[in-house]
């Protein structure tokens, strides 16, 4: 099994690829964690992961940059249907539209938008950071074997608005309910860092390696 992580210049890919490997072994499953900025390795990969750190419009912008890599994930992800993970803002770009500096158009791939973090106590520092409690909403495969009341590592100024209710399936509290993984079909996400969250992120790795939706 061949898993994709998408080097588009954003995001520390080494400590997410590290987890992915760690994840892959502990599950004894026979996988290769490539790092890759060429659309023919994604347009062939099992499972497909795009992190993401910064600006929504720059890592959209870096996202586009990279030759055919669009055609590459509406393919293999799109149209083919291979498990997506997107993390923190890769989470973010499956939005229609981001509404950080402005509006930018998003992949369009999960309906709603990303907007500004505002925490209805205004003691709660933005960005959001540090360990915080999630609360999960909904069965997901990424999910299974955990619970609610673990903790997940966030850091993050700008969060997802679904527009539908049922494709955020996990939630955290800072000063009201932010997504923290949303999900539809072969697509999940999720807004904290799962390679920074220890056992709890690497049994969501796990299952993800595992799933095929």
């Amino acid at each position: 099994m061949t898993v994709a992580i998408i080097d588009y210049g954003s995001g520390n890919l080494r400590s997410a690829a590290k987890a992915l490997e760690r994840a892959a072994a502990d599950g004894g499953l026979d996988t290769e964690v490539r790092v890759t900025a060429e659309a023919d390795v994604v347009a062939g990969a099992d499972h497909i992961v795009l992190p993401g750190v910064g600006a929504f419009a720059d890592c959209m912008a870096g996202l586009d940059g990279l030759p055919g890599m669009r055609a590459a994930l509406e393919q293999r992800v799109v149209a083919g249907g291979r498990p997506f993970l997107g993390i923190c803002v890769g989470m973010q770009l499956m939005a229609e539209t981001g509404h950080e500096h402005g509006a930018h158009a998003g992949l369009g791939w999960i309906s709603g938008d990303v907007a500004a973090l505002e925490p209805a106590d205004p003691a709660l520092k933005i960005p959001h950071m540090g360990w915080n409690q999630l609360v999960i909403e909904r069965a997901h495969p990424v999910l299974a074997g955990l619970a609610s009341g673990d903790h997940a590592y966030f850091l993050h100024s700008y969060g997802f608005r679904c527009a539908r209710p049922a494709d955020r399936a996990a939630s955290a509290d800072y000063g009201g309910p932010i997504a923290a993984l949303i999900g539809r079909d072969n697509l999940v996400g999720t807004q904290f860092h799962p390679e920074k969250s220890q056992k709890f992120g690497l049994g969501l790795l796990g299952n993800f390696l595992r799933w095929r939706p």
